[in-house]
């Protein structure tokens, strides 16, 4: 699909963008509760803009038994795990997977997705998942959904 990728990193792009405001606006109620609050909500719109970029999609196959999750480590600040999608199929695929980055209680930090291109027909690929923004602390990346088409 031609542009595809263009489109879906602009749209990211935005997100990322529109995310960076809301944390970084200042008011008068900047309390850890409100920045917490805050960061919880820009964690969701991401959410729904994965649902948003999934739906574009067309004739895509569930793919989340065939992606893998490493271990989260951290690189300037940002949560970062290196995630494997096998191809199954008996013919060149890419790969769409939504990875969370949650924290030790559960509570959903960030939302990225991750494009692996091009993956040969009875093969696996790596790609990273990078978190949008410092989560600090310890945080856990997961696999939510991945496509293949």
């Amino acid at each position: 699909m031609p542009g595809y990728r263009n489109r879906t990193l602009a749209v990211a792009t935005a997100a990322v963008l529109a995310a960076s405001a809301v944390l970084t606006g200042c008011s008068d109620d900047d309390t850890p509760a409100s920045v917490a609050s805050r960061a919880e909500s820009v964690a969701e719109s991401l959410a729904s803009e994965a649902d948003r970029r999934f739906d574009d999609i067309k004739n895509g196959v569930d793919a989340k038994d065939d992606v893998t999750v490493g271990d989260t480590s951290t690189d300037d600040g940002r949560a970062t795990a290196e995630i494997t999608a096998e191809n199954t199929d008996d013919s060149t695929k890419s790969f769409t997977v939504q990875v969370d980055f949650n924290d030790p209680d559960g509570n959903h930090r960030d939302t990225v997705l991750v494009t692996v291109s091009d993956v040969p027909a009875g093969e696996s690929k790596k790609a990273t998942a990078r978190s949008n923004r410092d989560l600090g602390g310890d945080v856990k990346a997961e696999v939510e959904r991945a496509v293949r088409y």
